[in-house]
């Protein structure tokens, strides 16, 4: 039995994540050592028994990660994970969330503003990226010269995958981000502001300031979480929109129907297909036997089509009711930006179904996935629409 995620058909991973909940829901890769996890069940499991999988990155080299997520919240474990996940809840609690709707709806129309009247555009480069950039950058107090740079560190991280070594390029970029934020923390050790990296600046924890690598993990963290995630979710949005005929023409004249169609978006087409923790001990997983010690990772996007917990699962129903998805996690790692991803996507969503009418996949439109079996996201989005 052979596993290679996604790399035969990158857009539709699907009928091989199929074959493995059929016959190796639980599936160690001897050449590589890690263990894939395939149904709902064992999925859900893995993302939320934190003693049983621990998230830390064990083993990993600092070096090559230039020490980004070596403390951040996604690869820390109780206690201290509850310690800092305390700290920056406040910035994505529902109330600070809505407070960015009106500055979310100002830049997605100023960004639809521009292509309008054009009737075809690349729907990613124009909105899905440019509009979560300038969110989590005007959050984090990024200056808005060096959002492109932000977006280019964020494709590379997202493009790595646990399976090969980090190379030169990869590598660059970790140390080049590093110094980055080294320098970005100082200068608001030295002059604080109202953003989010000051807030962390001042922020304790029974007493005690964070450590200059839990800041970085939280830059790091904020960067691909805040954009990369948020960019997949309007692109394939539209896209399994486009699909189902009739789809759109629905939605714009019910908006009220966008937050459940959201939900299906996330559970159709996961912008995060998989997640990695690590056996703490000896444990069993289904029937299998799997040691302590051991890399595993669970495939989200697998689980978010199990038969056994979604009726005729290959099919995108905007009608699908409790939509119990694990797109963004599940557990204490439940993704702490879940409300602004959707917040986001909404807005974008609802002004681009109205402002380009007619909205459609471009005529011949050649499709490619992002290099990455991680997050699952569209390199471009061509489409046209019935210009004014």
């Amino acid at each position: 039995m052979d596993f290679a995620p996604a790399n035969e058909h990158p857009l539709d991973p699907f009928p091989q994540y199929e074959r493995m909940r059929e016959a190796a829901p639980v599936f160690h890769d001897e050449q590589s050592g890690s263990w894939h996890v395939f149904r709902y069940d064992d999925v859900q499991r893995v993302l939320s028994e934190h003693a049983r999988f621990s998230s830390r990155m064990g083993g990993d080299d600092p070096s090559e990660t230039g020490q980004l997520f070596a403390a951040s919240l996604i690869t820390t474990d109780p206690p201290r994970h509850r310690q800092l996940r305390s700290l920056v809840t406040q910035a994505f609690t529902p109330k600070a969330v809505d407070a960015l709707a009106p500055r979310i709806s100002e830049l997605t129309d100023e960004l639809l503003e521009g292509i309008a009247p054009q009737g075809t555009a690349d729907l990613i480069e124009e909105l899905a990226y440019p509009l979560p950039v300038i969110v989590i950058s005007e959050l984090m107090g990024i200056p808005a010269a060096d959002r492109d740079r932000f977006k280019q560190w964020s494709d590379v991280i997202v493009s790595q995958t646990r399976t090969g070594a980090a190379n030169e390029e990869h590598h660059a970029t970790n140390m080049e981000m590093t110094g980055y934020f080294l320098d970005l923390i100082e200068q608001r050790r030295r002059r604080p502001g109202t953003d989010l990296i000051s807030n962390l600046l001042a922020a304790e924890i029974d007493g005690q300031k964070l450590s200059v690598e839990e800041l970085l993990g939280f830059c790091a963290l904020l960067l691909v979480a805040g954009n990369e995630t948020t960019t997949n979710l309007i692109g394939n949005a539209v896209l399994c929109f486009t699909e189902v005929p009739g789809t759109i023409e629905r939605i714009a004249s019910e908006p009220s129907l966008l937050p459940q169609a959201i939900e299906e978006v996330l559970r159709f087409r996961s912008p995060v297909q998989s997640m990695y923790r690590v056996t703490v001990a000896d444990t069993t997983l289904g029937d299998v036997e799997i040691p302590a010690g051991a890399p595993l990772v669970a495939w989200i996007g697998s689980a978010n089509r199990d038969e056994r917990q979604f009726e005729r699962p290959a099919r995108f129903d905007i009608d699908r009711e409790q939509i119990r998805h694990l797109a963004f996690g599940h557990g204490i790692h439940f993704c702490l930006g879940a409300p602004l991803a959707r917040l986001e996507a909404r807005i974008a969503l609802e002004a681009a179904l109205t402002r380009l009418p007619g909205l459609a996949l471009a005529p011949g439109a050649h499709l490619e996935r992002m290099d990455s079996t991680i997050v699952y996201g569209l390199k471009t989005l061509p489409v046209s629409w019935q210009a004014a």
